[in-house]
């Protein structure tokens, strides 16, 4: 049956500001697609980033060109794929795909993909980028929670990362470098990071430049993120990376982001699942997914001033499966 489609670009003040390597911001901009067919309706949620050439207004049309070829009868989410290139546009569109189908057929989502019975998980925590003092203070302000995924940005890291593990002792750490790094510096972050107790290493050089760790020994695992996209960025990446960072608005939606894990897992990569700063409903999806992942990054909804109603439920750092009021 044909489809309707609409967009909306939405607004979502977040909770002070978020800092990475790259910048700040106070809200997040996320746009959102809804599928329809008179009867049932289906959501998914994008959000656009300019590290990836997007834009709000770009995103918005590449999804609206879409619909012309919504409203040809079966059309479906593998002819979105060889419509749309991977990104946030096709993601949007995928998972509003994956939700309107549950929603017709009364067949939740993770079934009809595959996945085990969904259950609470634990997300890692965001601290932003900022000074050592200032880091160090937000750590003892989030040092509750088991998980803490921390911002660096080159320069300084060394004192941030041992101000984070002197604010929070107990916690179990990530850190995420966004680019930030170069080679001359990467031993010497690479050993704070030893000393701190790191468990996880993202994306510690430009993507461009990640030959530098071709033959590194580390002893902590060291993350794919800008680096990988979906399934056909793995080839070459094992000899620099032991474990990638799976977003759908890299994948371009669910169905990419099935495969992604599923051939990282063959490679013996290990699984992070994780997100951009977006609200509950571009999360429920990979909430779902991550029920495969050795690394949970969801905390989207936890950054933001406001959130979706419904919403996911979050119980401190303890994500809950989504309701099929929400998606899936």
């Amino acid at each position: 049956m044909p489809l309707a489609l609409t967009v909306a670009v939405e607004r979502f003040p977040i909770a002070g500001s978020f800092t990475i390597s790259r910048g700040s911001r106070t809200e997040a901009v996320v746009v959102t697609a809804t599928v329809g067919d008179g009867k049932v309706v289906g959501r998914g949620e994008c959000v656009p980033y300019a590290r990836y050439g997007e834009t709000v207004e770009g995103v918005v049309a590449e999804i609206e060109g879409v619909a012309p070829d919504l409203a040809r009868p079966g059309f479906d989410r593998a002819r979105l794929a060889e419509r749309l290139p991977a990104g946030a546009a096709r993601n949007a569109l995928d998972c509003a795909l994956w939700d309107f189908e549950a929603k017709r057929s009364g067949i939740p989502a993770r079934i009809a993909a595959g996945l085990d019975e969904p259950i609470p998980l634990v997300t890692a925590y965001t601290l932003s980028l900022g000074t050592p003092e200032s880091m160090l203070a937000a750590a003892r302000a989030a040092a509750d929670r088991p998980l803490l995924k921390v911002k660096l940005g080159g320069e300084g890291d060394v004192e941030r990362i041992a101000a984070v593990r002197e604010g929070a002792h107990d916690a179990r750490l990530i850190v995420d470098a966004n680019e930030a790094w170069r080679e001359a510096t990467l031993r010497s972050n690479l050993a704070a990071c030893v000393e701190a107790g790191v468990e996880l290493i993202e994306q510690p050089l430009p993507s461009d430049d990640d030959d530098a760790l071709i033959g590194l020994s580390s002893p902590i695992p060291i993350c794919a993120d800008e680096s990988l996209h979906t399934c056909a960025d793995l080839e070459g990446l094992a000899d620099r990376y032991g474990a990638i960072n799976v977003k759908l608005d890299k994948t371009g939606g669910l169905t990419e982001a099935l495969r992604l894990v599923r051939a990282a897992r063959r490679l013996r990569l290990r699984v992070m699942v994780g997100c951009m700063v977006g609200s509950s409903l571009a999360m429920a999806p990979a909430v779902l997914l991550a029920r495969e992942a050795d690394f949970v990054d969801l905390d989207g909804p936890l950054l933001l001033a406001r959130d979706r109603n419904p919403g996911l439920v979050y119980d401190g750092s303890t994500v809950f499966p989504p309701t099929p009021a929400l998606w899936g």
